[in-house]
């Protein structure tokens, strides 16, 4: 490693010139895929980490933004009424602060890698539980406050999450107290291997991803609580889309056409589930109960309306945003949920 590489030193390791080497850095999409990937083996090679760009900006000072780490790709992130709600809290904040929000997707792991260690910011919100440990340590590595969503950090480090066991127990409570036996679960990705579909017990046990342990959880202390078996239950494993929610959920009814209740991981798998239902002629709540979780405001608008675990969404993104900005001492929140009934359920038919 040489000894307080500088750019110039960057530029002759590549075979570049200087200006070429200072547009990998900071305007890398001037620069060809190829000839960036040199520049930055070099960089790495010479130990030079890249310019500052918070102190080249406002040395000593702050720079009046956000950036906010995202698991989905940027195309894709806004179709999702979580991220919209989530967004909408951090937004309302710099709003109020006259602030900026840099999105960074976690999609690539090459260009989150750059977008961490590069990002204009003043600390970053981590919203992406996959390969969350990695990111974390990107983010220490800027020496700047950032702020984990539902998931752990460390005891060092600000987190903002939700108690997803209760929220889960509440959910399959209100089903088991309205007589239901046969469920279907509609679960969120258990281990990153991009499979979906139905899902043995010994995936299920081998979850890996933290939320939706969790969740599996609160559903089974509420089954055992009333004598049933999670094991019994038919599962099957989504992303958080509805393209691929609809094309699970057929699966699970053509396996266990049954069941007579859903308890869905999210609210647009929810909705998915509701939809293929009503497409197959059941009626809900009379011939099908679901409930969801996370009460989007598409929830209170879907026909029928629809049960859900209520989080505080807006209000996590907005405790997100003022611990960025306000920094102080980490702290480790969590913030309650609570069951909305609404028209989506009902007494199991006879």
């Amino acid at each position: 490693m040489a000894k307080g590489a500088k750019l110039a030193d960057v530029a002759q390791a590549a075979g570049v010139s200087q200006g070429t080497a200072s547009n990998a850095f900071n305007r890398p999409g001037l620069v060809r895929p190829e000839v960036r990937a040199r520049i930055e083996a070099a960089a790495k090679k010479l130990g030079y980490a890249g310019p500052d760009p918070k102190g080249r900006l406002l040395r000593g000072g702050k720079v009046n933004a956000i950036g906010v780490v995202v698991s989905e790709r940027l195309t894709d992130f806004f179709d999702d009424p979580y991220n919209r709600a989530f967004m909408s809290g951090i937004t309302q904040v710099c709003d109020e602060r006259g602030a900026g929000v840099s999105l960074i997707s976690a999609a690539d792991a090459r260009g989150v890698d750059w977008g961490i260690e590069s990002a204009v910011v003043d600390g970053f919100v981590l919203q992406c539980v996959e390969d969350g440990s990695r990111l974390i340590d990107l983010a220490r590595r800027r020496r700047l406050p950032f702020v984990a969503i539902d998931m752990d950090a460390g005891p060092d480090m600000s987190t903002i999450e939700i108690d997803h066991r209760q929220g889960a127990r509440l959910a399959a409570e209100h089903l088991v107290g309205l007589g239901h036996k046969r469920f279907g679960i509609v679960a969120l990705e258990l281990i990153y291997d991009n499979r979906t579909g139905l899902v043995s017990r010994e995936r299920r046990l081998a979850t890996e991803e933290g939320v939706t342990r969790e969740r599996f959880l609160g559903y089974d202390d509420a089954f055992r609580a009333a004598g049933l078996s999670i094991d019994a239950m038919t599962v099957v494993e989504a992303t958080n889309d509805t393209e691929t929610g609809r094309a699970v959920v057929a699966k699970m009814f053509d396996a266990a056409p049954e069941i007579t209740a859903v308890l869905a991981m999210s609210d647009v798998l929810a909705l998915a589930a509701a939809a293929v239902a009503q497409e197959r002629g059941r009626q809900i709540p009379r011939d099908l109960s679901i409930v969801g979780f996370d009460d989007v405001p598409e929830a209170a608008k879907a026909q029928p309306p629809l049960t859900s675990v209520h989080q505080p969404i807006v209000e996590k993104g907005r405790r997100a945003a003022h611990l960025i900005f306000d920094r102080g001492e980490p702290r480790k929140e969590l913030l309650p949920v609570s069951l909305v009934v609404r028209g989506s359920t009902a007494l199991p038919r006879r």
